[in-house]
């Protein structure tokens, strides 16, 4: 099955979902183009993506060592319901919708002045997923990050999920490895299948190591790619598949990777949570949604990253 930049995006595991859209929405047959948003479940998985990649640059632009610029398409786009997936389909009609770029790039501070001269020199933030990255002025913003991010999120709390301390031990599936029950609920940093081999593709020509930060409601955690791979090899994590579904109310079947917390560094804590605000949107037939959106928060970033990204 085929879906959409849009659909990728905003697609949630069926468990998280409160209820199917097709099932449970009978206006939802009325939407002429299948990609419309249907159901408060994916307005709300729209407000976190974009909070989580802000709480990210907040925090790592409240440093006085790292700059934070927004890079992948998501990142980037506006910040409205439907200016945001307008911009998708701007994405799809440009042949661009097989890309897979980071969500953020991390700099030295002392880069910013220079960095943001030359985005805007691109045409601007927005104007990013569109310039070719064979473009010379791209090549040299790409070459002076530190570091990209992937960008992950979760609607947890992570030191309240069952498992959140517990031990790993031998596991006979395992071979004997160290890990925990399939049924284990605890933080993970979550990569799908489907984006590895393109995110691999994409630090191989760009010469820029990608980690995975996953942000919970409380804390948060990173994780390299080359690290996520060295433990798929050794055995010590395997795929897991597990159903999505799109706004259009598509399922499908992906395989994901899972990784304890336990291998992961320590990204930052939220030293101010942020409040949960009623908000609605109005379809096209006059129809109102109400979803929660995020609104607030604050993320320090801890220790550990940043002594990682003084070691770069």
């Amino acid at each position: 099955m085929s879906w959409s930049l849009f659909e990728k995006y905003l697609s949630s595991p069926a468990e998280d979902l409160e209820f199917s859209p097709r099932d449970h929405v009978p206006w939802a047959d009325f939407f002429l183009n299948p990609r419309r948003l249907r159901g408060s479940d994916f307005l709300m998985r729209w407000s976190q993506g974009v909070w989580s990649e802000q709480k990210v640059i907040e925090g790592v632009n409240a440093t006085d060592e790292f700059y934070a610029l927004a890079y992948g398409p998501s990142g980037v786009a506006p910040e409205g319901v439907r200016e945001f997936e307008l911009y998708f389909e701007r994405l799809e009609q440009a042949g661009l919708s097989q890309a897979k770029r980071p969500d953020i790039l991390i700099y030295r501070k002392s880069d910013e002045a220079n960095i943001n001269d030359m985005v805007e020199e691109l045409g601007g933030q927005s104007e990013l997923p569109f310039s070719s990255e064979e473009n010379p002025l791209m090549k040299e913003l790409i070459s002076k990050a530190l570091i990209a991010v992937e960008c992950e999120n979760s609607l947890w709390r992570a030191r309240q999920m069952p498992q959140y301390g517990a031990e790993l031990r031998p596991m006979k599936r395992l071979g004997g490895r160290l890990g925990l029950a399939k049924s284990a609920v605890l933080p993970t940093v979550i990569m799908k299948e489907e984006d590895r081999e393109r995110l691999f593709t994409w630090q191989t020509e760009a010469g820029v190591d990608i980690h995975i930060w996953h942000i919970f409601y409380d804390t948060s955690f990173g994780l390299s790619l080359n690290r996520s791979q060295s433990l798929i090899d050794d055995g010590l994590i395997e795929a897991t598949e597990q159903t999505f579904q799109a706004p259009g109310g598509a399922t499908s079947r992906k395989a994901i990777y899972k990784f304890y917390y336990h291998y992961a560094y320590a990204l930052g804590d939220m030293t101010e949570e942020p409040e949960l605000v009623a908000d609605s949107v109005t379809d096209p037939n006059g129809h109102i949604l109400p979803f929660v959106r995020f609104e607030g928060g604050k993320l320090v970033i801890s220790e550990d990253a940043l002594r990682l990204l003084r070691g770069l």
